[in-house]
């Protein structure tokens, strides 16, 4: 048998025997004041547990509680536990496009809902974040919680978005750096799309480094103008205003390189809808292995010990009552 907090043992026992110690060779205050006969009138006449035992009873119940705070278990070795689930690396778009407003409260307000629909979706999975734009960067680490990942994407405001248009190839570098030693290789981006010339390149680029694609398309086909920092239309130079439109091409790369899409909705079955298909594809396959110490708890029994005999110590207290009824005694002789 071992202990899982030794160290809790030892600071707590070393002044548990100073204790005791000074309990069992002091006198009792009383003794020093009272005539020792006096005193013996003052006492309780009908305890039935002597001082010494009483007190031997306490510093067990209280040494028993040590023991179990310790915490004390029996060691049964090492033991492998596969773990399950997938890990994706998820990516948001954080483009000038995604200002615009054909989604309520603009796109990139939207797919961050989304991406949370997702991280709800898939519990015991893990999961990567990066946001990509003309320089994509790692917003979150590979980890399986959720509450952790939804605050960091929730913390991507307009203050992040880029004008510049997307660099897919750097995006596609990136992931693959990234999923380099993940198996299977899968990413979710949450976008607005993006132009065939802005996406020359990246499905080679994915095949290359053996990446499964997934895309949630954000926006219409019918667009809406391009939302400058300052909150105003953007307006080319022939002085016509820009328009965004939702563009599916990134959506045909997705299926070219062992992916799907989904254009997102008002609802939650576009991602339930692209989980289901997730999942069905690779069968929650294993992240991994992971080895844990397994382990017999013990501490129940010295706990429950310090509880019975504290119950006995604390009932084998002599009684108020009996001592009042005493110095009554006393005055009345008097």
């Amino acid at each position: 048998m071992s202990f899982v907090h030794p160290q809790l043992f030892w600071v707590l026992i070393v002044p548990f025997i100073v204790f005791a110690v000074l309990i069992s060779t002091n006198k009792e205050r009383l003794s020093r004041i009272f005539d020792e006969k006096v005193l013996k009138r003052l006492s309780a006449a009908d305890e039935s547990v002597p001082l010494i035992v009483r007190n031997i009873t306490m510093f067990l119940a209280i040494f028993f509680m040590i023991v179990a705070m310790a915490r004390p278990v029996i060691e049964k070795g090492d033991k492998i536990v596969e773990v399950k689930g997938l890990s994706l690396l998820v990516g948001l778009d954080i483009s000038g496009s995604m200002r615009s407003k054909d989604q309520y409260p603009n796109r990139l307000e939207f797919a961050k809902k989304k991406m949370a629909l997702l991280f709800d979706n898939m519990p015991s999975d893990e999961i990567g974040v990066i946001a990509f734009a003309y320089s994509p960067f790692v917003l979150a680490p590979f980890s399986s919680d959720k509450e952790t990942l939804k605050q960091m994407v929730d913390g991507v405001d307009d203050s992040y978005i880029n004008m510049g248009s997307t660099d897919f190839m750097a995006l596609g570098e990136l992931a693959g750096n990234l999923l380099e030693k993940k198996k299977p290789k899968i990413m979710v981006l949450f976008t607005d799309g993006g132009d065939e010339e802005a996406i020359a390149g990246f499905s080679d680029l994915l095949k290359a480094n053996g990446i499964d694609l997934y895309v949630v398309l954000v926006g219409t086909t019918q667009g809406a103008p391009v939302i400058t920092q300052e909150g105003k239309s953007f307006t080319q130079k022939d002085g016509t205003i820009a328009i965004t439109q939702r563009n599916d091409a990134l959506g045909e790369v997705a299926k070219e390189n062992g992916g799907a899409y989904v254009v997102a909705t008002n609802g939650k079955e576009d991602i339930k809808e692209l989980v289901s298909v997730i999942r069905s594809k690779y069968k929650n396959q294993q992240q991994g292995e992971v080895k844990i110490k397994e382990r017999v708890e013990m501490f129940y029994y010295p706990l429950a010990g310090g509880l019975f005999l504290l119950l006995i110590a604390l009932s084998s207290m002599p009684r108020r009552s009996v001592q009042r009824s005493a110095l009554s005694d006393e005055k009345g002789k008097k």
